[in-house]
């Protein structure tokens, strides 16, 4: 049961990256702009052609803290994969990996704890909508729509709501810093296999320039069954990425 438990919220934690390409002052558009300006500019963000980081997840549990490599890969428009590996021995499951693949209209889970299994439904639609390297670039030109809400605090940071709503699947709340206009937090809806619908609150922080873009490298996931943390060490941009990485095996 304790194995179990740790693959849900492993599989929380692979959710939570999906978050990760997420928006940006008094007006939608112009909050969205002002984002767009902060994490890089237009310029900067049409020369990346795929991005690849690594570094290391941490997921809560009740029995203690468990940590392992994580390795994240993106390709314009939509194509993803997340690939989470951890040691269960001490839950009597030896290893766990959790490899997550998206090829840009079909999603696949190979879950070496609950078996391997098509992403469908409104996750697989969540992941149709994670465009790279941000979905508020053309969110008009994909049906999509945005509206400024208000504003809340974030960490006592205050920040504007941005809620971004596509044409099919989960609307995203997203916060951005009223000073900075970097992402704070994201909150949007994630199916997960034997729970179901869970809200899922990603919160954004350690900003860094990597050719001209700016890239969180600590990543918080928070929900009502599991908390986790990522920290990232290296991501690289524009390397040649084969398509087969991400189709089903």
């Amino acid at each position: 049961m304790a194995a179990m438990h740790t693959a849900i919220r492993l599989l929380m934690a692979v959710a939570a990256l999906s978050c990760t390409h997420v928006a940006s002052a008094q007006t939608a558009d112009e909050v969205v702009d002002k984002y767009v300006a902060a994490i890089g500019g237009r310029g900067a963000l049409a020369k990346l052609t795929s991005r690849t980081m690594t570094g290391t997840i941490t997921l809560t549990t009740p029995q203690g803290d468990l940590s392992g490599p994580v390795e994240i890969y993106a390709v314009p428009p939509n194509k993803s994969r997340t690939v989470v590996k951890l040691d269960l021995s001490a839950f009597g499951a030896g290893q766990m990996t959790v490899d997550q693949r998206f090829d840009g209209a079909s999603g696949y889970v190979i879950d070496t704890l609950q078996g391997n299994r098509d992403i469908t439904g409104a996750q697989a639609e969540n992941m149709k909508n994670n465009v790279f390297p941000t979905p508020l670039l053309d969110y008009k030109q994909r049906g999509a729509t945005v509206e400024l809400t208000g504003k809340d605090k974030v960490g006592g940071r205050e920040a504007y709501i941005l809620v971004l709503t596509p044409k099919s699947g989960s609307a995203a709340r997203q916060f951005i810093d009223a000073e900075t206009f970097l992402p704070l937090r994201a909150v949007i809806k994630v199916e997960l296999p034997q729970i179901g619908e869970v809200e899922q609150t990603t919160e954004f922080s350690d900003y860094r320039e990597v050719d001209g873009v700016k890239i969180p490298f600590a990543i918080r996931a928070m929900s009502a069954v599991q908390s986790s943390s990522i920290v990232i060490s290296n991501v690289e941009h524009n390397t040649k990425i084969d398509d087969a990485l991400f189709s089903k095996p």
